[in-house]
């Protein structure tokens, strides 16, 4: 795991300013000297906290950044923030597929993806629907690299991304607020916005809606997209309680792969025209919170009922209709104890710092069962996990130590009559251990050391484990042993953090197009990966170069390679060895701009385990851009995206083939007004 692990300390009126940026690594364009600031909260332990005193590592996106950004969801604003490496899917939704640490084709299932404290990571094939969060709600964007299976359990090898909604504040007064944002762009982009609140005396109501259509970069690759979102929550003497309901429902055709020749004479191209498929997500979630002196108590329960269909029609397997329905309930109570260890609860003997002690513990427990319906399939697939984890951490002074262990237990199954081999049916239950140990010291006022050794876990889901090389083989666990050491220089307006990691797999999950596969008298099966490494830096910098000016730029080198096996020291696929991005923000009076670069190295084609292919993916780079002027209440503003019209694609799952194309020039205009 890649913690950041940074808490600077300056005994002036900049002292919250520094360890706010310190943590983080991008700072608002309007910082100024002694700012008079609202503390920074964080939730990198699963309690809110100030950034300053939370575990270190997290990387903190807010509300007015996402703002000034123009980011008209959350997965835009990860990739144009945070400057992530992002692969479009192949159904043109917006929900681009994430890649934390270079883990290629399963880059989803290597990440825990959270919203205020609960998975919307899915136990099957498919990404995560960021875009289904209304963009307007979000408070802050928290991004963790690295292992984080102690707190968040399987599948958290590469970090967490976890999105945190504005929440009742106890103290607020009776208010009405709300948004409307009208856009429209290249390739028939049409999208319209919502959002309404009501708080007062510690209550808060809020409802938003969303409409989004667009023909996308591709021909048959139609988009329609609705959300709906509502919640209510009371905060007030140490509790909050709330219930929240989410609706998502997407609509698309399927553009289909091409062949490199195909791609040449016309990237937008599509030879799929009957193609199409439809998702819908309904989700409902109860929480609460209750302090009790030192003590603090939380829990969340939610439900999700998803359904997906699709219609293709292949010269080869003629007409294909395929859907599934499944519903995952997830329980997480979870406490609290923060203890000051120092002489009479109070700051040591010569005023010497306090220890202060945390305790995070608690069980997850989660269920879940998908059934398919198609002519070939009827399966009924479930898996029911239940897990109990506890940290512990001292700080003292400009020092940490932190551990954690997380014991989780899985039962797996599926079942299917219409099975041509009834040794296709499974039930297994099976263990899992993480651990991680954490520590940081301060040996000078802005500086920082830090480092970090731990195991995390994934298991095979319901997808992965339907399509191995025998009926009825389940995959084994996939674990990896993770290591980061590193450190951050500067202060509250300069500051470069450094991060030497390195992730050792074992039985790696991933799909291998080129395995012989007995149970189909084809090639390709899900396996367990002879065992593979991610090693590599990630260096961060922002500066705030003036009131105005303000400046981030990050770097990424991953080496990611076959350890042992027939395919050793050869590169994994799909996993540029390097990526880079800057972006510069400006802003003066009622305008502001927004320029952001990002580049990306050639990468191995998707079916090239041993590297055999005579080509690799092109590198390619993309240049962002927004400007927006505000005018009282209302703000316009005009967006490129990939304004360069560089033809590119980071998608492809065979030499020279199975290509998806990314997007070409995007321009949009929209319109804001706030009351």
């Amino acid at each position: 795991m890649f913690v950041a692990l940074t808490q600077l300390w300056r005994p002036r009126r900049l002292a919250l300013a520094g360890a706010i940026c310190a943590h983080t690594s991008f700072c608002a364009a309007e910082a100024m000297p002694e700012p008079v600031l609202e503390p920074v909260l964080v939730s990198a332990s699963r309690f809110a906290e100030r950034a300053d005193t939370s575990p270190p590592g997290t990387l903190t996106i807010d509300a007015e950044q996402i703002r000034q950004s123009g980011a008209g969801n959350v997965n835009q604003a990860i990739r144009g923030i945070a400057g992530i490496v992002g692969r479009p899917n192949s159904y043109g939704t917006a929900d681009y597929s994430l890649d934390l640490r270079g883990f290629g084709p399963t880059a989803d299932q290597n990440m825990v993806v959270l919203l205020d404290g609960v998975r919307l990571s899915e136990n099957e094939l498919s990404v995560a629907l960021l875009s289904s969060i209304p963009i307007e709600t979000v408070q802050r964007i928290e991004i963790v690299r690295g292992g984080s299976s102690v707190l968040y359990g399987e599948g958290a090898t590469a970090g967490t991304i976890q999105v945190i909604t504005k929440r009742a504040q106890p103290d607020g007064g009776n208010r009405t607020s709300g948004s409307l944002v009208a856009e429209a762009g290249s390739f028939g982009q049409l999208g319209l916005r919502a959002t309404l609140a009501r708080t007062g005396q510690g209550w808060s109501l809020d409802a938003a809606a969303g409409r989004d259509e667009s023909d996308n970069y591709r021909d048959n690759n139609r988009l329609r997209q609705e959300n709906l979102s509502g919640g209510v929550q009371w905060a007030g003497d140490g509790r909050r309680f709330g219930v929240r309901l989410d609706s998502a429902d997407q609509h698309y055709r399927t553009a289909g792969a091409l062949t490199m020749a195909q791609y040449l004479a016309n990237p937008r191209s599509s030879f799929t025209p009957d193609d199409y498929g439809a998702t819908r997500v309904n989700r409902v979630v109860l929480f609460g919170e209750q302090r009790v002196g030192a003590l603090e108590l939380a829990a969340e329960l939610s439900q999700r009922d998803k359904s997906y269909s699709s219609h293709s029609v292949s010269p080869a397997f003629g007409i294909s209709d395929y859907a599934t329905r499944s519903r995952t309930t997830q329980f997480s109570p979870r406490l609290r104890y923060l203890a000051d260890l120092s002489e009479a609860g109070r700051a040591g003997k010569n005023g010497s710092p306090k220890i202060v002690n945390e305790l995070v513990a608690g069980f997850d427990f989660s269920q879940s069962a998908r059934h398919a319906d198609s002519t070939s399939s009827l399966a009924a697939g479930g898996q029911r996990s239940r897990a109990v984890y506890a940290r512990d951490e001292i700080r003292s002074g400009r020092a940490r130590l932190a551990f954690g262990l997380r014991r989780e237990s899985f039962d797996q199954r599926s079942n299917d009559p219409l099975a041509f081999n009834p040794d296709a049916n499974y039930d297994r239950s099976q263990a899992l251990t993480a651990w991680d140990l954490q520590a940081s010291v301060m040996p000078l006022a802005q500086a920082t050391l830090f480092a970090k050794a731990g195991r995390s876990y994934r298991v095979a889901n319901v997808d992965e484990n339907g399509f191995t090389l025998r009926p009825g083989q389940m995959l084994a666990p996939q674990t990896s042993d993770d290591l980061s050491i590193g450190a951050t220089l500067g202060g509250a307006r300069q500051a470069l953090t450094a991060t030497l990691f390195q992730h050792n797999l074992r039985n790696e999950i991933m799909y291998d197009p080129t395995v012989a596969n007995p149970a189909t008298g084809g090639n390709g099966a899900n396996v367990n990966l002879d065992p593979t490494v991610r090693r590599g830096i990630e260096l961060e910098w922002r500066g705030q170069l003036s009131t105005a000016l303000a400046l981030s730029a990050n770097f990424q080198h991953i080496d990611a390679h076959f350890r042992e096996g027939s395919n050793a020291g050869r590169e994994v696929v799909l996993a540029p060895r390097n990526s880079a991005g800057a972006r510069v923000n400006w802003q003066a009076g009622a305008h502001s701009a927004r320029v952001g670069v990002q580049w990306v190295a050639s990468q191995r084609y998707g079916s090239d385990f041993d590297n055999t292919c005579a080509a690799r993916m092109p590198a390619y780079a993309t240049l962002d851009a927004r400007y927006a002027w505000r005018m009282n209440r209302w703000e316009f503003a005009l967006n490129g995206a990939n304004l360069t019209d560089r033809n590119y694609f980071s998608q492809a799952y065979s030499c020279q083939g199975g290509i998806y194309s990314a997007p070409g020039r995007q321009v949009a205009l929209s319109a804001r007004y706030d009351f």
